[in-house]
């Protein structure tokens, strides 16, 4: 038999329910998952001991917080997952457009309401999907998108003069009333708007059309911003920010190992036909990523999405996919040829200073790309033997690799490299057994590490031969794992 919901007032009474404020009601069912070991923001990885910790405090605490980090670092999924610490469904005065409370309205409707109608005033139930609110900062919202507007039309059709509250039409912070209100880029609204802000949460009023309204809400706050918007020099007033209570600071992945299963949960590379990932495919996606995060060509301020290396994932998978069907072969296997086709992933998610404008985001997206490749190369096969390889270019040998070769010719032309193939299994890249599609990816990886290390070179087109004489100075190619941890 299914439970019945009280319907009014008095059965609300009658069923002993007592309300509670929305950040009680959140530390509640904080405590309760807690207690029972619950995972409290799944999908968002690398938090554990940092972030994680830190919000889990200030709810406790009864906060409003704020999340300080630059572009992708699951700022906005980690607010929409706060909906998870609400009730499942709350009992609110049927038609009240702000969720007054029934015992305790906040609203002139809710309080007309329960004037008229007493204790068999209705009740309706909302879920905690309806409890959430939303907003994108931008320098165009208005007091009447976040707080309200007089409404003429409610006005002419109620009979009742615009200084009534009941012409209000409720803005965007009295509609999240008990419940949460989220703000993404906070300091992105005009400091008008932002004193409205305050003084409705920290007063409970606001004039609206030069008329006071006084509305004692019942609301979380959640915020984001750039940390470098968020200081005395950037765009947010300073009481605003004294009121916030807990400041979190969101970061990158800080080892390849969480940032390639973030890469790997997010990204799309399923398809009809059988895709296999070489490992260190995902890890030169991966050290892209890295890599471009500490670049002086780099903007660091704007910092590197992680979006990056999952759009980049993405692409590659799609371009060895494109060669398959094009081909019929029955397997999916991205090679390093397949990352320099996604380019467009890198140069579009970087902001470059002065430095990097004057070389060109392709030019630095290729650099980056090889780099990666020299250090996971060196993960692997740090000390080996390469010289047969670059001896054979030394003396004139040549090799053409085009994107658009089948693994099987590709195999069947590395072996004319002495001591290319037989590296990959000396190292455990790859084994006999492996797939040709496998072992394919695994040589453009040796000789993407020999152009990294200036032993050997490349050109646009794959085709690899000697090191020109004219090259840059030799990078750091085989001498170190590179400035980032590799360990999960």
């Amino acid at each position: 038999m299914t439970h019945r919901r009280p319907a009014t007032v008095r059965e609300l009474r009658e069923s002993g329910y007592r309300p509670r404020s929305v950040k009680d009601e959140m530390r509640a069912n904080l405590v309760r998952k807690l207690r029972d070991r619950e995972e409290l923001f799944p999908g968002v990885l690398g938090y554990d001991d940092s972030v994680v910790p830190q919000l889990v405090n200030g709810i406790l605490a009864r906060h409003d917080f704020i999340l300080l980090g630059l572009r992708g670092q699951a700022k906005s999924r980690i607010l929409r997952q706060l909906m998870a610490f609400l009730d499942e469904e709350i009992p609110i005065l049927a038609g009240s457009e702000i969720n007054d409370e029934p015992f305790h309205p906040v609203s002139r409707y809710g309080r007309l309401l329960i004037e008229e109608h007493g204790e068999d005033a209705p009740v309706a139930w909302v879920p905690r999907e309806s409890r959430y609110v939303e907003k994108l900062a931008t320098p165009d919202v208005s007091i009447a998108d976040m707080i309200g507007d007089v409404d003429p039309i409610k006005a002419a059709r109620g009979g009742h003069i615009l200084a009534d509250e009941l012409t209000v039409h409720y803005g965007l912070l009295p509609r999240a009333n008990r419940g949460i209100f989220a703000i993404n880029e906070l300091p992105d609204l005009a400091g008008k708007i932002q004193v409205g802000l305050f003084n409705i949460l920290q007063e409970g009023d606001v004039q609206i059309k030069g008329y006071p309204v006084r509305l004692q809400l019942d609301v979380m706050l959640a915020f984001t911003a750039n940390p470098e918007d968020y200081t005395a020099r950037g765009k947010i007033i300073t009481p605003l920010k004294d009121r916030i209570g807990t400041e979190v600071r969101t970061h990158y992945p800080e080892t390849l190992g969480v940032g390639r299963a973030i890469t790997a949960q997010e990204a799309w590379v399923e398809r009809g036909d059988p895709v296999e990932i070489p490992d260190f495919i995902s890890e030169i996606v991966e050290s892209v990523a890295f890599l471009a995060r500490v670049d002086k060509r780099v903007d660091q301020r704007s910092g590197v999405s992680q979006r990056m290396p999952i759009s980049v994932l993405e692409i590659a998978v799609a371009s060895a996919e494109r060669r398959a069907l094009r081909l019929q072969e029955k397997t999916v296997v991205p090679r390093v040829s397949d990352i320099y086709a996604a380019r467009p992933a890198i140069t579009g998610k970087m902001e470059l200073e002065y430095e990097g404008e004057l070389h060109g985001p392709d030019r630095i997206a290729r650099e980056l790309i090889a780099r990666a490749a020299g250090q996971v190369f060196e993960t692997y096969a740090g000390g080996a033997d390469v010289e047969p390889i670059v001896e054979y270019f030394e003396e004139g040998g040549a090799l053409q690799v085009s994107n658009d070769a089948g693994a099987k010719a590709c195999v069947k032309g590395f072996e004319n490299v002495p001591g290319l193939l037989e590296l990959l299994s000396h190292v455990g890249l790859a084994t006999r057994d492996s797939g040709d599609g496998h072992r394919a990816s695994a040589c453009e990886l040796v000789l993407e590490a020999l152009v990294d290390a200036k032993r050997i070179s490349r050109t646009d087109g794959g085709g690899y031969g000697r090191a020109r004489h004219d090259a840059p100075a030799p990078g750091q190619g085989f001498k170190g794992s590179g400035p980032f941890p590799a360990d999960s």
